[in-house]
């Protein structure tokens, strides 16, 4: 790990934590959702939006963080870095699927990364707990560093009692299927909508759900066999990238490490097959 040694005490700490906000933050949005969601700002482009909630969301999640982790920084998407002293950075996605969220539609989570080292750097960090909630089926993916990764749904069960999730490998690339997104900045779509044309012929099937961090969970839970997409921020997928990790998945960039380039994630062995048909479709 990098710059921090953690026991396994850290890591379940670090890891329930991790659950505690993404539960508090989850239920937060889809409780207090007004019956009409406004766009409150927007970001790099128009299409990129945020709406009061994720601002509100995110302050919550940071209060909670001050008062139980004070030396720890954090990383939210809608608001300033926080630094810290400790080594280790949360890394908050109040709402990631914000486009979902402002339709209504049941496709978004509060995704909750812990990670040692810096991570603006690709490279530099690594995640060691993280938790993804999805409110409104009930459904958090959490897991940290040697613990495995689980699925559990806390209206119904105790956390501890969720299923272990791991990841399938398909016989050939042909029969995977395979998650993406799509970049908010429509020149990126056109470079985008190119790898799409490639990859579609050489995969059993593609599916586009709007959060990246419901994607990696889904890799981890075998509801796909692989992910990719280009222009993630860390706050995307610092909580998917353990939690595939520990489903006995794989996470990388294309030819560095993961980072706003690409993020492939799937099996060992699918991962491998769609990092080749990447690379020769990019390079």
């Amino acid at each position: 790990m990098k710059n921090v040694t953690l026991s396994e005490k850290d890591l379940e700490d670090l890891h329930a934590l991790a659950l505690e906000l993404a539960l508090a933050g989850g239920r937060f949005v889809r409780d207090q959702r007004p019956d009409i969601v406004l766009v409150a700002q927007t970001k790099e482009t128009d299409l990129d939006v945020v709406t009061i909630m994720d601002t509100q969301c995110e302050a919550l999640l940071r209060s909670m963080i001050r008062e139980q982790r004070p030396d720890d920084a954090i990383l939210g998407e809608e608001g300033d870095a926080v630094t810290g002293t400790s080594g280790l950075t949360w890394v908050l996605d109040p709402i990631d699927g914000t486009v979902n969220y402002l339709y209504d539609m049941p496709a978004y989570a509060v995704s909750i990364g812990v990670v040692t080292g810096d991570p603006l750097t690709p490279g530099e960090w690594e995640a060691v707990a993280g938790a993804v909630y999805n409110p409104i089926v009930d459904e958090v993916f959490h897991a940290h560093s040697g613990g495995g990764s689980r699925l559990s749904r806390p209206a119904t069960a105790q956390i501890d009692d969720g299923f272990v999730l791991q990841v399938q490998e398909p016989d050939t690339l042909t029969k995977a299927l395979v998650g993406t997104g799509f970049s908010y900045s429509v020149e990126d779509r056109r470079s985008q909508a190119v790898i799409v044309s490639e990859v579609l012929v050489n995969v059993r099937d593609l599916r586009r759900m709007g959060a990246a961090s419901l994607d990696l969970c889904a890799v981890a839970a075998g509801r796909l066999d692989a992910y990719y997409e280009r222009g993630l921020h860390p706050w995307d997928m610092a909580a998917g990238c353990v939690i595939v990790s520990e489903a006995g998945g794989v996470v990388s960039g294309l030819l560095k490490p993961v980072s706003r380039e690409m993020t492939i994630a799937g099996a060992p062995g699918v991962h491998a097959a769609l990092h080749r048909l990447l690379v020769r479709i990019i390079r």
